[in-house]
């Protein structure tokens, strides 16, 4: 058999936004996550999917910073990309952004299978903020999108079981601390891309598990899926028990017939085939199958309100077609985590490709004619049969490296001595951000810096903040541990850390703003907001220069600082940290909305308005929120302007 098969490098230029640095303040307040329930309403749930849906949710980002430097300004830029390619598919993969497939063309038909961006337009809707929209996306960690979404993953060529060549994918997952792999090859004339997936658990104690792959289709379509019942959330916090394809008296399965955003997570029955596709008009579109552990499937819909179809232009440019999501996960929901049990792992094999049926009709005919057309195009035996066929090839060691992610992992393999098959973590990959960590790891001591900056990132598990407690107290070692208490939730011996940093740190303003968050979560406003400007002002007295970080620093923590004085209505306070802002700082759009509550809290409503008729874009507007439609109804009973109408859910009276 001649191997055609190809992978090979390639630049793809597209309008972009620079990402930007990291937000360099740990992130110590309870995620904002709108993709939760009540407690009360989980007795509602079967009682398998309750206990997921309560099994250990992610509640802290740490060790993981926000990612919120980004912009919307676009320039041309070149992002790194591997395509693999046979004679009927060809994949785009780009390895600097989470390893996501930005395309997926059927090459006899000239068909794009996916929602391809037109642009790189981060947005906040990862779990640590920049996230960007189109093709398929790898989902681990928790509820939400990745903290990888825009972050480098490890990349080789392996062998792959048909004799040719995958693309290997690989990264340490922070949240959880688990590492992964995604395996992605093209078998000779084949019309599917296979993935192979991976995720390990070298820890003696269970850990809890989550997956969902996303991938992002034209929203001119219908969702197909082997289901007669969904669970549907809404942006109003409740999961309910809906029928297939309509409720209400429409057909949920067509993406524009949806008024608001929302999910609708599939309940497809045991022993039935798992598969998703989305069909336009003319009964072509992408289909997604799987092997049995990947249980669940998942639509998410804009809807076609305002609020929608604002977010659709945020997130690509005006005038391009909107899109809807697909999903594939090892839970029903996505609510849901799984129990990985120690020193164990769950694998599967997913594959994407072409599907022809016709998209409309009743119900089960349309879904008996569609399983059919996939059963001929790909048997159900044939995947599984190539996963065991890749299960093998799973711990082949990597032959050409051909990207490289962060240091971390090799980080924890150095301090758990884990052998991981197929993974390997080189030390040659650790660098400044691990320093410091490593010679904690090697001596028993964290180093002090050699110079004045802002404090590096603080590693927060059991192993980490055992080692934090029996190394020499110094002010740097104090602040780390503080973070590491709190993130277990201690916090009373938290503050008790940086309480005592305090008395002997050169630098007293990240010791200030820790507390000042300690604060304000115990609901002390106006001791929060003390400390907050004391450190503010500290801050500004230290900084040596208009450098990246320095610059980062000052924009995060004069926010923090002038929404807790503005929260206590201490405008003259909050005045003076804003003049202190650098004016490029004052002039994004998140800090514009900031100064138009300033303006407000002063008195100066009219000054206020101007702010938003003038026109500002918060960049960094997170999924869900609604703080200016918020601010806008304190200055005005008119209507909310479209530009600001990113709205997910009917509004309350």
């Amino acid at each position: 058999m001649v191997i055609v098969t190809t992978i090979r490098r390639e630049v793809l230029t597209l309008p972009a936004a620079e990402l930007g640095p990291d937000n360099p303040l740990p992130p110590l307040r309870p995620l904002d996550e709108v993709h939760r329930i009540e407690d009360r309403d989980r007795d509602e749930l079967p009682r398998d999917m309750a206990r997921q849906v309560g099994y250990e949710p992610l509640r802290s980002l740490l060790p993981v910073r926000v990612r919120d430097g980004y912009a919307r300004a676009h320039e041309p830029r070149g992002l790194d990309a591997f395509v693999l390619e046979n004679d009927r598919l060809r994949a785009t993969v780009l390895p600097g952004l989470g390893g996501r497939v930005a395309s997926l063309v059927h090459l006899p038909t000239g068909r794009e299978l996916l929602y391809r961006n037109p642009v790189f337009q981060p947005a906040n809707f990862a779990l640590n903020g920049a996230w960007y929209s189109g093709g398929i996306e790898w989902n681990i960690g928790a509820t939400g999108h990745t903290t990888l979404s825009c972050s480098p993953l490890h990349a080789a060529r392996v062998p792959a079981p048909d004799g040719g060549e995958m693309l290997r994918l690989w990264e340490w997952e922070r949240l959880r601390d688990l590492p992964f792999q995604v395996d992605l090859w093209l078998p000779d004339g084949s019309d599917f891309l296979y993935v192979g997936v991976r995720v390990r658990n070298p820890h003696e104690r269970p850990v809890p598990a989550y997956w969902w792959s996303n991938i992002a289709v034209p929203e001119e379509c219908r969702v197909l899926a082997p289901a007669e019942e969904a669970w549907h959330f809404g942006y109003e916090r409740m999961l309910r028990r809906v029928p297939v394809p309509s409720y209400d008296g429409i057909d949920r399965t067509y993406p524009l017939n949806s008024p608001y955003a929302a999910d609708y997570f599939y309940e497809v029955p045991d022993g039935r085939r798992r598969w998703i596709a989305a069909l336009d008009a003319d009964g072509h579109g992408l289909v997604q199958t799987s092997t049995g552990v990947l249980r669940g499937r998942k639509l998410f819909v804009w809807g076609v309100e305002p609020g929608g179809r604002r977010w659709q232009e945020w997130l690509t440019e005006p005038g391009t077609g909107g899109y809807c999501e697909i999903q594939a996960g090892l839970a029903r929901t996505q609510l849901e985590h799984v129990r990985l049990e120690a020193e164990s792992e769950v694998s599967w094999l997913e594959a994407y490709g072409p599907l022809d049926a016709p998209p409309d009709g009743e119900w089960p005919a349309v879904l008996r004619t569609a399983e059919e057309r996939l059963q001929a195009a790909l048997p159900r035996a044939d995947v599984d049969a190539a996963y065991a066929a890749w299960k093998p090839y799973a711990d082949a060691e990597p032959g050409e490296i051909l990207a490289t992610g962060s240091g971390w992992g090799a980080l924890e393999v150095r301090r758990g001595g884990w052998k991981l098959p197929g993974t390997p973590f080189d030390e040659s990959t650790l660098g400044e951000a691990q320093a410091p960590w490593l010679e904690l790891l090697r001596s028993g001591s964290f180093p002090e810096p050699r110079r004045v900056r802002p404090p590096g990132e603080s590693l927060v598990a059991p192993h980490w903040r055992d080692m934090l407690e029996t190394a020499p107290a110094t002010p740097l070692t104090e602040y780390h541990l503080g973070v590491a208490q709190w993130h277990a939730g201690d916090r009373a011996q938290a503050v008790r850390s940086w309480e005592r940093a305090l008395e002997l740190a050169p630098s007293l303003w990240p010791l200030l703003r820790c507390l000042a968050v300690a604060d304000r979560e115990s609901g002390q406003h106006e001791r929060a907001a003390d400390r907050y400007a004391d450190a503010f002002d500290d801050l500004c007295h230290e900084r040596r220069d208009d450098g990246a970080q320095w610059t980062a620093a000052t924009a995060a923590l004069g926010r923090e600082a002038l929404q807790a004085l503005l929260a206590v209505r201490r405008a003259a306070q909050a005045r003076a940290v804003w003049d202190r802002l650098r004016p490029a700082t004052r002039a994004g759009g998140r800090f514009r909305l900031i100064e138009a509550e300033l303006l407000l809290v002063e008195g100066r409503r009219g000054e206020a308005r101007a702010v938003f008729d003038a026109g500002f874009e918060v960049a960094d507007l997170r999924e869900g929120d609604e703080a200016v439609g918020r601010l806008w109804s304190r200055l005005t009973d008119e209507p909310l302007p479209a530009r600001y109408d990113f709205r997910m859910r009917p509004t309350t009276p």
